[in-house]
């Protein structure tokens, strides 16, 4: 079984602003033909000049050693916010207590994996925002989804995650019932992101709940036996499908630091 790619996440991780971008590199002067220019120097700016700008003159140092290993999609730039839209799971006891049960047992094949720190549902790949356009892009959200009804949704086949360029592998919660609404959802998101002229979501999607992941590209050690095995613990766990039978009751968006909630009707 290939693993499918990944539903909508940056692999940095990271969704704070983006800090300080790119700097413009001097042109040389003009010569006359025949002339060799002369070679371009950066002169050192002094720090009492620099302390007036902070963040202007030098890129941030992007340490994954800082981040669990993750490396980012897309580099840090000043007035740019990595954007995620998404439907927020709220994890009961017992549905912690089956990944108490289920992560333990991922480890003995990958003993790298993390528990997710928060669970969710993607509708939108991670993309990037200028500043002042967030506000006008939540309320383009919140315009195109005023309509909608809450709505059941099952996520019990468990299913191995990657993100698109391989760098991180996720144990998910595949939706097997409810699947019709996301579409319907992420279908105004689309709008959305077209209208901002941002990446749409992917073409056939499968929406999942993460529930850990580890760096690096671990299909081999997780498909197959360690899948199945997985898959009985769901299927053989006390009150599974009530247990995994949610509501989507509202729609989340996070740009940079900064939430916004949409309820649904």
């Amino acid at each position: 079984m290939s693993a499918a790619p990944l539903v909508g996440y940056s692999s940095s991780g990271s969704e704070d602003e983006a800090e300080a971008g790119a700097r413009v590199r001097p042109g040389t002067r003009g010569c006359s033909r025949g002339q060799s220019p002369l070679p371009s120097q950066k002169l050192p700016v002094p720090d009492s000049v620099l302390d007036m700008f902070p963040g202007t003159e030098e890129r941030p140092e992007d340490d994954s050693t800082k981040h669990g290993g993750r490396v980012r999609t897309f580099p840090h730039e000043r007035g740019n916010w990595a954007t995620h839209v998404y439907v927020p799971y709220e994890a009961r006891e017992e549905f912690l207590d089956l990944l108490d049960v289920l992560l333990p047992h991922a480890q003995t094949y990958v003993p790298r994996l993390v528990r997710m720190e928060a669970f969710h549902l993607s509708l939108s790949q991670s993309v990037v925002l200028r500043h002042h356009w967030i506000l006008p892009f939540v309320q383009a959200l919140k315009d195109r989804v005023a309509s909608f009804q809450r709505f059941c949704f099952t996520a019990d086949r468990v299913k191995i995650y990657t993100n698109q360029e391989k760098t991180r592998t996720f144990v998910g919660l595949e939706v097997t019932s409810g699947h019709t609404q996301f579409l319907d959802l992420v279908s105004e998101v689309d709008r959305v992101m077209e209208e901002f002229d941002l990446t749409t979501f992917y073409q056939d999607p499968s929406f999942h709940i993460s529930l850990a992941w580890c760096v690096g590209d671990a299909r081999l050690q997780l498909e197959g036996q360690c899948l199945r095995e997985l898959q009985e613990i769901v299927g053989e766990f006390e009150d599974s499908e009530t247990l995994l039978c949610a509501h989507a009751e509202q729609i989340r968006c996070k740009s940079g630091n900064k939430f916004f909630s949409m309820p649904l009707k």
